[in-house]
């Protein structure tokens, strides 16, 4: 019988650890696609730009920050869900988010209207909204 509950809880605590590396490394995928976005796509930053983009038809993915207010979230969401775009909430804040984009404020939301020579709308995982 104790034989069985150390390999149990060996069993756990050998599927916990990998999932803080995975996390690291999908948040690292993620950056390193989108500084490629920066340099060789077209993009806009912003909520109302994000708005606008969506409106007009011409966002492919869009990117927000995990501590962007719900009712912005929702609404990016909801237009993104008529627009049939793909919707991807960042794993961290809108300074992380701005950093990530190579500036040196916060940004709650992004749109990627062309990936140029990056292929983050098919690798990252999107949530039809």
């Amino acid at each position: 019988m104790a034989a069985a509950n150390t390999n149990a809880s060996s069993g756990a605590g050998a599927t916990a650890a990998p999932k803080k590396t995975q996390v690291k490394k999908n948040a690292d995928n993620i950056n390193s696609r989108l500084s490629m976005v920066m340099k060789t796509g077209k993009y806009v930053l912003g909520y109302k730009e994000t708005l606008k983009t969506l409106r007009n038809g011409k966002a492919k993915l869009i990117l927000i920050a995990n501590n962007t207010p719900p009712l912005r979230k929702s609404e990016i969401e909801y237009y993104a869900m008529l627009a049939k775009t793909g919707v991807h909430h960042y794993n961290g804040n809108n300074i992380e988010l701005g950093t990530a984009c190579g500036r040196l404020y916060r940004v709650c939301s992004l749109a990627v209207t062309d990936p140029g020579d990056s292929d983050i709308i098919r690798s990252v995982p999107t949530e039809s909204a």
